[in-house]
């Protein structure tokens, strides 16, 4: 007769599949959800004491970031509209002007809105704020595009060129 006991003999006996450990993979899955807690309270700390701070902002600092939000939309906006409106040199024929001056195009755009995009303050007034915003991504948008070959005849992009239209109109005003 064998030196073992009935629970050692029963232990060895189990049916397949049956283990007392479940392995890595449960220890893996609760580790990567209180990590995903934990970012999700995070962001939501940080969202909660950005709309809080943004109250304390006296009037002096939110004219002041008005003023740098309102300037920055003026550079972009004049580097966009020199840009988009260039002619090649050697006329509509030169094929290698037509390509430079529709890259310039499309870096004034896409670069115009990182620009817009980092110059706001958070002092920034929040209509202002949010329309420039809106007119920076729908500006990265359209240069996006365009470079990967929409033409401005595009519903699509004509569509983006009517929100960037319309997201300028309102900063103009709201710039006055």
């Amino acid at each position: 007769m064998p030196d073992t006991s009935p629970s050692e003999s029963s232990l060895r006996h189990r049916p397949r599949g049956a283990s007392r450990r479940a392995g890595p993979l449960p220890v893996v899955a609760i580790i990567i959800a209180v990590v995903a807690l934990a970012l999700a309270g995070w962001t939501l700390f940080l969202s909660l004491h950005d709309r809080a701070s943004q109250a304390h902002y006296t009037d002096a600092q939110q004219a002041e970031a008005k003023v740098k939000a309102c300037s920055a939309m003026d550079l972009v906006r004049r580097g966009i509209s020199l840009n988009t409106n260039l002619q090649p040199a050697g006329g509509p024929g030169d094929i290698t002007g037509s390509q430079a001056v529709a890259a310039n195009a499309r870096v004034a755009l896409y670069d115009g809105g990182q620009y817009l995009l980092a110059r706001l303050d958070t002092a920034t007034p929040t209509d202002l704020a949010e329309a420039i915003r809106k007119f920076a991504d729908t500006a990265m948008d359209i240069g996006a595009a365009a470079t990967a070959g929409a033409q401005n005849s595009d519903p699509a992009q004509a569509a983006r060129l009517q929100d960037a239209d319309s997201a300028n109109a309102t900063i103009t005003e709201l710039c006055k």
